[in-house]
């Protein structure tokens, strides 16, 4: 389970834009539904980033 969430390119893929979408919500734009939208985006990056090491977990797992 370490190596999946160790610095892969997948995991800072994912760090890095919604660093991104937060940062130009929070420090650019600061206007509640431009942030409310970020944290919309956060999410979907977050569930496609849990999916995918999930689906990859499952394929290593020996059950």
């Amino acid at each position: 389970m370490r190596e999946l969430l160790g610095p892969s390119y997948r995991n800072l893929a994912a760090l890095a834009v919604v660093a991104a979408v937060l940062g130009v919500a929070y420090l650019l734009v600061r206007h509640p539904l431009v942030q409310y939208g970020a944290w919309l985006v956060a999410f979907a990056v977050w569930m496609a980033w849990f999916v995918a090491v999930a689906r990859e977990w499952l394929s290593k797992a020996d059950f």
